[in-house]
């Protein structure tokens, strides 16, 4: 019961980063599907509540932000907590495999390029944030 209590914290803790750092939770398929089809761009962090997306990725993401270049939305769904909006989002993530945490961004509703789990788990927070920054520079140009 009390291991309960805990990882409650820890996700109400990995959720509440996400909000404060200016991502849009989306919770249910429906919140997906409205966002990830708009016209423009989208970076889609897909949060966990393992080490590395508490020490890497969500640091990372949270600078993002304030990085010039930027997507027109960021987004952040749950891996493991909610699971029907995470297996919709997948579905966007089309030849990419499950990942979390990880990166996606679109570009009107389609997967232009991931930073994957392999690419966050053992590196820096500073060479997610590059991946994060080439991709921005890439595809969120006018």
């Amino acid at each position: 019961m009390q291991f309960n209590f805990y990882m409650n914290d820890v996700v109400n803790i990995a959720r509440q980063e996400m909000v404060e750092a200016g991502y849009e939770q989306l919770q249910t398929p429906e919140e997906v599907d409205e966002l990830l089809t708009k016209e423009g761009t989208t970076l889609v962090m897909i949060n966990s509540v393992c080490g590395c997306a508490g020490g890497i990725a969500r640091p990372a993401a949270a600078y993002m932000k304030n990085y010039e270049t930027k997507p027109d939305r960021f987004v952040t769904v749950f891996a493991g907590q909610d699971k029907e909006a995470t297996a919709k989002a997948r579905e966007y993530f089309t030849g990419y495999a499950p990942s979390s945490p990880s990166f996606a961004l679109l570009k009107d509703g389609k997967i232009m390029t991931m930073v994957e789990r392999f690419e966050i788990e053992g590196h820096e927070p500073i060479q997610v944030v590059q991946k994060l920054e080439k991709a921005f520079d890439d595809y969120c140009k006018a």
